[in-house]
Order: C-alpha cells, then structure tokens, then sequence
C-alpha cells in the first residue's frame, strides 16, 4: 500500500463517489440521513479529521425496516431459490478479494491497526467467513421424524425476516461478516448499524453488495449512535431478531429493550477477562510469543484477548524475562509501516483516563455510568498496589498510542485483574497448584475464552474441560476460526458466532404434521 495513501484519502478529489460513499445505506441506494447531520470520523494515529459520514436517525431505521421486510417478501427470504443466495455471497467475497488491499487500509486508517495484521487476520478471515456460509445457503434443511405410518411429520427451517445487527469497532469488517454472513445464507434481510468510530469497511462493502448482486433492500447499513440508532434496532416491532458484538453492560439494555418491544431474538457477543496458564511444561518461546500475541495484538482491543496470564512458580522467572524481552522489542506506531506490531487505540475516549460521567457506549439516558478507559485502568492499577513491571505510559505525542503494559504482584480483588481494560495492559501472577489456578481462572463473572500452554495433553485436556469458558485454547490463544463456534458463558454472551451454530440463530423451526389416514371419529 503507498504511503500516500493516508494523504490521498483526505484529499477532497479522492473521496468522491469513485471510491468511498458515505451516505446511508437503503434499499441499496446511498443517501444523506433523515436530519442531515454528519458524524466525524477521527484518525487514531492523528486525532484528526479523517472524513465525514452521514449521521442516521430511528427516521433512517425505519426507512431500513420497511425496505428490508419489503426485500424479504418479493425477492429474498423464501422467495429467493437457496442457491442463488450462495451465488451473490460468493460474488461478493470475490469482489472483496479484488479489493483486499483497499480493505485492509481503511481498515488500518479508521481503526488504528497495522495494515499488515489488518490483511492477515481481519480481511483474509473475513473473505473466508462470506465464503463458509455461502456454502450453508442450498444446505439448510430440516428434518422428517417417524411418528407413525399414517402420520408425516417434518420440520422447516425457515429464515425469521428482518434482522438487525449491530457491530463493534475493533474488528470492523472481521464483525460485519460474522454478522451479515449467516443471516444471508439462512434468507434474512438486515439492518445494520456499525460504529460512529469505524465506519469506513462498512460502507466500502455496501458497494461490494451492489456489483455483487443482492437487491436492493436485502442489505441495509446506518452509521449512528447507540443511544439512537442502537436503541431504535433493539426495540424496533418489525424486526424479529437483533444480534450484538460489544459490551456486557450495553448487551444488558438491548436485551431489555427487546424484550419490552417485541420479545425479539437476541443474540450477543459481550466482554471476556480471558485466562492464559502456563504449565511449568511449557514450550517456553512458543507460550512467550503466544502470551504477547494474546495480549497486544489489535491493541489489546480484543474480547478474548488473553490478559490474565497465570505462570507456574517453577518458571516463573524464567518465562516473565523472557515476556519482558519479547515486550520491549514490540515496535509502536504508525499502521503503515510494516515493522510496527500495535498500532493506535480508537479514540480519544477508548484512550483516555476517565474524568466525567457519560452515556455508557453512547447507547441509552439509562446507562449513565463511570466507566474506566485504559489510562484510567492504568493508573488504577499503579494507585491499588500492583507493580507496574514495562510500559504504563503514553507512547508518542500524537494520536492515541499506549505503550504495552504488564502489571505483576496483583491481588485478585484489583481492577486491573477482575474488569475487561480492552487495552494493551496485562497482568502476570504466579500459581504452583492446578486445583488452585483453575479455580482463579473461573473466578470472574465472564466466559468467553481461555488458553492452556502445556506439552501433556492429558493435564492441558482435563484442564481445559473444567474452565468455564466458550473457548478453550491449548498451545495458542486468540485464533478463532470461521468454522468453529464462538461464544461464551456466563456474563460474556448468549448464543455462538461463526460455524454451523451460528446458522440456529437465524431460522424459526416450523413442525409440519402431516395426516396420511387417521380418522376422527
């Protein structure tokens, strides 16, 4: 990718319709928004202006509503022959593998990420996603059941209508297809509501969607604010299902919100506190390079990311040199240049210590709260009693860069070790009992993942089915796969992403009884 790139984009002349529209996104037309306001989208390596887009409104939302239940009823959901679902997808991830490199950097431009990473585990996954379910669109089916010879009884799996997603800002385009790809396969139509912070992807593959084939109103992508846009998709009465990636504490009100509405289906992916062990049978420079990477890749912004990592006292030492080693030669900075490995927070409010109350993730009146940001994480740790053992300080002077940070001699009960920071920050403590390690792994009001780094597969097996969590690791960490289910247990979600379960969260069961010879009398 040039380096100009970031210049060219701010260049009036190259944001024309030619290559990035910023309108919503209806009935597959571009569009300014009901009110006609417009939200900045800040660069994270700058904190400046990178772009404006058209801010949505719930005017936006039911417009959506209303194109997409229209699109569900002539041309798509059961109208549309399954395989010619599959057909459009695949176009599609074609197209986005055409443009890769346009997708990996504006990713990297509007997220802060380095462009490498954003090619190798956001984009390439995500072509990868579209694909995998393109094949589930002819293959949903239900089944017959024996029930007698003079009774048919079968099921339908038949799609629920309009949905609507709402994703998060730290894999942009990786959630997007997580999202849209199971819900198309099954029939659906969507209406999508994607960060204020990160919009860029997005609205790139709404174009995609268009040369790809999908008719108008099939797709449907709003950029807007939770406590608006959000809270008119989780409450809306015509759509049938919401699905969310974000916090647990945002997952609470749509939850509420739907149910107040229509008892819509929900599914959501929340927050995690994820435990990393390392058994004193480790592969030492693999669970180092695997705890670095668990921890500070996408800038620790990453809700499985391994920050509670547990290290048996017999190589305690050992392994926390060489993580320091390791650690210090992290290069930081600027996305474009391929030698850096973290890149930026994604704003100044991801960033920054807290210093007043405000709309928790911008969703609703009824979530004021005070929510700690990474700085704030950090200077709670320095002020509980941890040692802060390598980073802990701003890196630069521009943008919202944030050194890589490892805390030690923490107690169960610190912040730094109990709350998700989504932030290159970590925590290292020392165990020399299995009982007692799996028992402070599961000490935490979250599930979502978990890693196990040990050579004997018997004690990293029996490990890992005791750990209540959604995923399980062993000799690796935060490699999720397009194929395999993700989701957690307790407080970081309901229901499963990716893989064939990710398709039970968008088809109703219709039980069909069929009377081939019973009489009534």
């Amino acid at each position: 990718m040039p380096p100009t790139f970031t210049h060219e984009f701010n260049n009036a002349s190259f944001k024309g319709k030619s290559f990035l529209e910023t309108g919503v996104f209806i009935d597959g037309k571009f569009a300014d928004g009901s009110d006609k306001t417009t939200i900045d989208v800040i660069n994270p390596t700058t904190g400046k202006v990178l772009c404006e887009v058209a801010e949505a409104t719930p005017k936006d939302v039911d417009l959506a509503v209303k194109a997409a239940q229209k699109a569900f009823d002539t041309v798509w959901g059961l109208k549309a022959p399954a395989d010619r679902r599959g057909i459009v997808m695949n176009k599609l991830a074609d197209l986005m593998e055409a443009h890769l490199d346009e997708l990996a950097a504006l990713e990297a431009l509007d997220n802060g990420k380095p462009f490498s990473w954003a090619k190798m585990t956001d984009v390439n996954p995500a072509i990868g996603t579209i694909r995998y379910f393109a094949g589930w669109a002819d293959k949903i089916q239900g089944k017959q059941i024996p029930s007698g010879e003079e009774k048919l009884a079968y099921t339908r799996h038949e799609p629920m209508g309009v949905v609507g997603q709402i994703i998060p800002w730290n894999f942009p385009l990786l959630m997007l297809t997580w999202k849209i790809g199971p819900a198309l396969a099954t029939g659906n139509t969507i209406v999508m509501k994607c960060s204020e912070f990160t919009p860029l992807t997005a609205l790139f593959m709404c174009r995609l969607s268009v040369q790809a084939g999908f008719p108008p109103g099939v797709f449907n992508l709003l950029v807007g604010y939770g406590e608006t846009v959000g809270a008119a998709i989780s409450s809306h009465m015509d759509i049938q299902k919401v699905a969310f990636t974000g916090s647990t504490i945002v997952g609470r009100k749509i939850t509420e919100a739907a149910a107040k509405s229509n008892l819509k289906s929900v599914t959501l992916e929340l927050g995690g506190k994820s435990p990393n062990i390392i058994f004193d049978d480790c592969e030492m420079e693999q669970a180092t390079n695997w705890a670095t990477f668990g921890i500070f890749w996408n800038q620790g912004q990453v809700c499985c990311a391994g920050t509670r990592v547990f290290v048996h006292a017999k190589i305690y030492d050992e392994f926390l040199q060489k993580f320091t080693e390791k650690i210090k030669n992290l290069k930081v900075g600027d996305p474009f240049d391929n030698a850096n490995y973290q890149g930026a927070q994604v704003s100044q409010q991801q960033y920054d210590v807290p210093s007043t109350v405000f709309y928790s993730e911008h969703f609703s009146i009824d979530s004021f709260c005070m929510l700690q940001r990474i700085m704030g994480y950090i200077q709670s740790g320095k002020s509980e009693g941890a040692t802060c053992h390598i980073g802990g300080e701003r890196h630069g002077t521009e943008g919202y860069f944030i050194q890589p940070t490892i805390f030690t001699d923490c107690k169960p009960d610190m912040k730094i070790v109990r709350e998700e920071i989504f932030g290159p920050v970590g925590v290292v403590i020392k165990f020399d009992d299995d009982e007692d390690v799996i028992r402070q792994a599961n000490d935490t009001t979250y599930g979502l993942a978990s890693a196990i780094f040990s050579q004997d597969l018997n004690r990293a097996i029996n490990t890992a089915n005791r750990l209540h969590a959604g995923t399980v690791w062993i000799n690796s960490i935060n490699t999720a796969d397009f194929r395999v289910p993700f989701g957690g247990y307790k407080q970081s979600g309901i229901g499963r992403e990716s893989g064939e379960y990710a398709l039970n969260n968008y088809t109703n069961i219709k039980a069909v009884h069929v009377n081939l010879g019973t009489k009534m009398i």
